[in-house]
């Protein structure tokens, strides 16, 4: 793939209008990257398990990557496959790959060779950056002793990352951004996250190889110039001492991380705001997030298809997903024939914006879910209040199908996670020889609790929603994205019903 090859499926004049609306910064990522090493060159850029960079030295490393890529033949439109885990050098590499002209295509560390070789085929990459996977190129040998190298410039609105989804399609999906969608769109995003007058310093417990961690190098270091705090693995009390020792701003993860450190004492007194992603955050969790970490909490709605929607720090609890905000995409809620719908009516969920991606790499997806005036049909459930405040409400797709009634995993969810004695809830399906499936309340408890005690506890909700199966575990499994992994869990609980 190179830039000229790639067809943006947003028409080109809502790109100009959003860059006359000052929603772009109009410049590629390793040039304005280079603009906060000029203004802050001794500012903290990294902070991880090997210590701290500022941001001069940590474009020492990124251009020495970027030397030796170009002298292994690394070029502008060349897609460059990484697997690094957070730290130093992936921060370098994502910087490295932009300062060629490259697009890079990171993926998390646990995702395996067979995976790591389907995407690097599947996207035409040139290069692999890995330690541990066989064919790629290791950061010790890029950044080994190299000559002086003249950083390209790309063209804003060209392609610079593809995020990898991890939705629910058979195979993950790759997803094209731009310079612009991500410094402009996903970068107001985060903006919108820092009170006025503070700084950024920005834990984030997912991968920066995630959708949700490509908010790190391009948006925290250079949209905003603000400080990376980063561990390898998630692992809770590690992330409690990396808390105490560089006292971020801002958390990122997902719910169920956060329920894992909410019983771990620890000085939290730097935090101001706590932002979940990649599930929907119950009040009950979200409640105890703003005791423990004294903290905001936002409620963040995305995914790498396109759409993001978040509350607003002031807002007051219990806003859904908040309001859209026109500098990051615009949301619409429609009909099956894509009819905005009125407020408190349920429909898909579809959006567009300065964040919107160039297009999926494969053909039949973009056929799927873009429309011809630059929409993504996201698969999502959602409805808009009268004050325009979006609650997202379950998945299309991801439903479990009862003696041919149809069950949204997410309402059961939302409904359990109230109950006092439930830490983390996640629901699946099982096959079931009468009934097709059955649903599954997978539980992290703080006390115990019966299936009967349950289905009183859900009271109004149709009974043919309520749970019929019970496994309650110590934690959940999390997918190298840093999600739940509910593929497991489906094994987990197939296992337990034998």
């Amino acid at each position: 793939m190179t830039a000229t090859t790639v067809r943006d499926l947003v028409p080109a004049e809502l790109r100009h209008r959003w860059a006359e609306q000052g929603y772009y910064p109009d410049r590629d990522i390793y040039d304005l990257f280079a603009v906060r090493v000029f203004l802050d060159p001794l500012r903290t850029a990294v902070v991880d398990e090997d210590g701290e960079l500022n941001y001069v030295q940590l474009n020492e490393l990124a251009l020495r990557m970027a030397a030796n890529l170009a002298g292994r033949g690394v070029g502008a439109g060349d897609v460059v496959a990484v697997q690094v885990p957070n730290g130093r050098y992936a921060v370098a590499a994502d910087l490295a790959v932009a300062a060629v002209g490259g697009v890079v295509l990171p993926f998390p560390v646990g995702r395996g060779a067979g995976e790591a070789e389907a995407l690097v085929r599947l996207s035409g990459a040139k290069a692999l950056i890995a330690d541990d996977l066989d064919g790629g190129w290791t950061t010790a040998e890029l950044l080994a002793p190299a000559g002086v190298f003249e950083p390209v410039r790309s063209d804003p609105n060209g392609p610079a990352r593809i995020l990898v989804s991890s939705g629910s399609e058979a195979a993950p999906k790759m997803v094209l951004y731009s310079h612009n969608a991500l410094l402009g769109g996903r970068g107001a995003f985060v903006g919108r996250l820092i009170p006025p007058g503070e700084e950024l310093r920005a834990l984030f417990l997912v991968p920066l190889a995630s959708s949700f961690g490509s908010n790190g190098t391009t948006v925290t270091l250079a949209r905003h110039g603000g400080t990376l705090v980063l561990q390898s693995r998630f692992s809770p009390r590690s992330t409690v001492e990396l808390i105490e020792r560089a006292r971020p701003t801002h958390l990122f993860g997902v719910p169920t991380m956060f329920k894992m450190l909410l019983d771990l004492p620890g000085d939290f007194s730097s935090i101001r705001v706590v932002a979940p992603g990649g599930a929907q955050l119950d009040e009950q969790t979200a409640r105890a997030c703003r005791e423990v970490f004294g903290a905001r909490v936002v409620n963040v709605y995305g995914s790498a298809d396109g759409v993001n929607c978040h509350t607003a720090l002031d807002d007051r609890p219990g806003r859904g997903a908040g309001r859209p905000n026109p500098a990051v995409a615009e949301i619409l809620v429609v009909d099956d024939e894509l009819r905005p719908v009125p407020a408190g009516t349920e429909g898909e969920i579809i959006a567009r914006g300065p964040m919107s991606p160039l297009r999926y790499l494969d053909d039949d997806l973009n056929a799927r879910y873009r429309t011809p005036d630059g929409w993504v049909r996201t698969g999502d459930l959602g409805v808009f209040d009268d004050e325009g405040y979006l609650s997202v409400v379950g998945r299309r797709k991801d439903i479990v199908i009862r003696g041919g009634a149809n069950i949204s995993p997410a309402e059961v969810e939302q409904a359990l996670a109230a109950h006092p004695s439930i830490r983390d809830v996640a629901c699946v399906g099982v096959p079931d020889e009468l009934m097709g499936e059955r649903l599954c309340a997978c539980l992290v408890v703080d006390a115990p609790v019966t299936i009967v005690e349950l289905g009183e506890f859900l009271g109004e909700l149709a009974r043919y929603k309520h749970p019929e199966h019970l496994l309650v575990l110590d934690e959940f499994p999390l997918s190298p994205a840093g999600k739940v992994d509910r593929d497991a869990l489906r094994v987990l609980a197939r296992r337990a019903r034998r």
